[in-house]
């Protein structure tokens, strides 16, 4: 038997690209049966609090340097 469950389109693009030619089924059971856990699986916790937060620092600040080329090159 199979039963739905919903996930977001995030945690969904993560899964796809994980399983290759395998079912979500497969994949998810052989984290699980490995010991594992589904955040192993979706890629969540990968990063700590503290390099999450200097990544993302990271990402905004290259993020506002480029909109700030972007008005520059279009004024």
């Amino acid at each position: 038997m199979s039963k739905n469950i919903s996930i977001s389109d995030d945690v969904y693009r993560k899964l796809k690209r994980e399983k290759g030619d395998r079912s979500f089924s497969e994949l998810i059971e052989e984290r699980l049966e490995r010991g594992g856990k589904l955040a192993d699986v979706s890629g969540e916790g990968v990063l700590d609090q503290e390099t999450y937060a200097a990544v993302k620092d990271d990402v905004r600040a290259l993020s506002d340097g480029t909109l700030t080329r972007l008005d520059d090159e279009t004024h």
